[in-house]
């Protein structure tokens, strides 16, 4: 996937007006589950991704352990956003990311979560009932 198609895919799933809407809840997002990724994780992730959105992995280098409310809460913070409309956002950055990278990637950051975590792959349910 090519860098303005991934801006594109997040712009039109999550409803924003702006391709630089799109790019915040892209770097929110992304500089948010690279803080929750150990190990060589968050690098394998940003070598499968268009160079300008890998490096939103790659330009956090502390990680460390939190649940899924508190990934919530720093997307939005990050985003400038109250708290639901920065989870859509987010939901629906993680749903073009696993359209992005391979199945086996995403196992391999899902395997890195807690079960709590589910809750930021569930875009496509959100999806429905918003239609």
């Amino acid at each position: 996937m090519e860098y303005k198609e991934f801006v594109g895919a997040v712009q039109h799933r999550a409803h924003l007006a702006t391709e630089g809407e799109a790019v915040r809840a892209i770097r929110a997002t992304l500089n948010t589950l690279s803080e929750r990724l150990f190990g060589n994780e968050a690098e394998n992730l940003a070598a499968q991704l268009p160079r300008e959105v890998g490096h939103y992995v790659r330009e956090i280098e502390k990680n460390e352990s939190f649940d899924a409310d508190e990934f919530f809460r720093r997307v939005a913070e990050r985003e400038e956003l109250d708290l639901p409309l920065s989870m859509h956002h987010a939901k629906a950055v993680i749903s073009v990311l696993e359209d992005a990278v391979s199945k086996g990637e995403m196992d391999d950051v899902r395997a890195q979560l807690p079960d709590d975590y589910t809750r930021i792959f569930e875009y496509e349910v959100e999806e429905e009932s918003q239609t």
